[in-house]
């Protein structure tokens, strides 16, 4: 029997409805805020995850997936290599929407030379070669936000108020949602920074792990994410970014926290947030639903310098992104059901005649256009099981035409909630159903 990848989940009733309310909570959101709806290729080149995300992060050395076409896999493994492969043959599926976004930027010239900035949101699946495991899949769902052109501290601020403001549509508590801030500094301060903090990791290399030690030579910032228990209680007495930044990053930062407090949004400070990805820049932030057990539920923060990375000319940035499916264990732990209530709708019933049948497709087709969600039987059922399905699809009105219905041109409209029932013109019947579902 055919079965689905490790890793990845069928999305169908509740489960889509509650995709689906993330994508409509979103589109009124953010749209309300300016930004306009975007989807980018599932299939990008390499390259484009290479400059964006960073060669040294874990998503581009060791999760993502690489698509090769069937003409290209032989002839790759007889040469056991891709160094051959032009750019454009070398593809990955999407880890991540950011960089894909910030191609899409560059490559249509969206953010022209003294233009308007580019606000664009996404609802995206995206792809990792991770270990499967509660709130992690392979394939996953996110929504996300991308703003380029602005460098404003402002635009910071309304960032992170749009998500907490998206975060209570979806049905959380603002008090059960712990919002982190922190500076990472820019390309004046950080190199320093990051100097200090390889200095550190090597004066204390033999209580530190494998991974740590490389991170050290690549990315030495990244050891302040590490899972490694000492690690962990080592990094919390090295150098922190909030004290090494320059005057503008750190006038910068102060600024955002000012927004934040006149718009009476409660954060904490953690100097040791580094979110895992090398393009971030100054502000970063993160979302936790305190006590789900599923971690972070949304994050982001600037990236100044990406759209240069990505070929196009120096362009400010910055955005987020949420996790469908780690919103829903979060809601779900907190007794929230994102998904809602199964769709009712109207059961249009026959006795089966000719003419019944003739009558009642014409009745479902004039519900379906006035927007009616309107169910009927295809299985030449009797008129008891009709009802009985009617129940199972939580229809609230039954239509029933029977042969004394089509000899006099009408329709019993039936309540199946109080069992009334009244007799209406068949002229009528979509004004009377309309009338009756309100």
């Amino acid at each position: 029997m055919a079965q689905k990848v490790q890793g990845t989940e069928d999305l169908y009733g509740g489960y889509m409805r509650a995709w689906q309310r993330m994508v409509d909570v979103a589109r009124e959101l953010f749209g309300a805020y300016g930004f306009d709806m975007i989807e980018t290729p599932a299939i990008e080149q390499v390259d484009t995850f290479v400059h964006g995300i960073g060669e040294s992060t874990d998503v581009v050395r060791k999760e993502m997936f690489r698509v090769v076409s069937g003409a290209l896999f032989g002839d790759l493994l007889e040469k056991g290599s891709e160094a051959h492969l032009k750019p454009r043959q070398r593809m990955a599926m999407r880890p991540e929407g950011t960089a894909g976004v910030v191609r899409s930027v560059v490559e249509n010239n969206l953010v022209p030379q003294g233009a308007a900035p580019a606000k664009l949101w996404y609802a995206e699946a995206m792809f990792r070669g991770e270990r499967p495991q509660r709130g992690r899949l392979r394939q996953f769902h996110q929504v996300g936000v991308e703003w380029l052109g602005a460098s404003d501290p402002a635009a910071d601020a309304e960032c992170i108020i749009m998500l907490m403001q998206y975060f209570e549509r979806l049905g959380f508590d603002r008090e059960d949602l712990r919002l982190v801030i922190n500076s990472m500094g820019d390309a004046a301060c950080r190199p320093a920074y990051r100097e200090k903090v390889r200095a550190f990791i090597l004066d204390h290399a033999d209580e530190m792990c494998e991974d740590c030690l490389e991170r050290a030579q690549i990315n030495p910032l990244r050891a302040f994410d590490c899972k490694n228990d000492r690690c962990r209680e080592i990094m919390a007495a090295a150098p922190l970014a909030p004290d090494n930044l320059c005057e503008e990053c750190a006038a910068h930062y102060a600024a955002v926290k000012r927004y934040l407090d006149a718009a009476g949004v409660a954060y904490v400070e953690d100097p040791t947030l580094v979110r895992g990805l090398d393009y971030y820049t100054r502000t970063v932030f993160e979302v936790e639903a305190v006590g789900s057990g599923v971690g972070a539920i949304g994050g982001g923060g600037r990236y100044d310098g990406l759209v240069e990375l990505e070929g196009g000319k120096p362009t400010p940035g910055l955005g987020f992104a949420v996790g469908f499916e780690r919103i829903a264990l979060a809601l779900a732990a907190a007794g929230v059901e994102m998904g809602g209530d199964e769709p009712s709708c109207v059961y249009v019933a026959t006795t089966g005649g000719e003419a019944e049948r003739a009558a009642a497709f014409d009745a479902c087709l004039a519900l379906r256009a006035a927007g009616v969600r309107t169910e009927a039987d295809y299985q030449g059922r009797s008129l008891k099981s009709q009802f009985k399905q009617a129940d199972k699809l939580h229809a609230r009105l039954c239509v029933v035409l029977g042969g004394d219905e089509v000899a006099a041109q009408a329709a019993t409209v039936r309540d199946m909630d109080t069992h009334e029932q009244v007799q209406v013109p068949m002229a009528e019947l979509v004004d009377a159903v309309r009338a009756r579902l309100r």
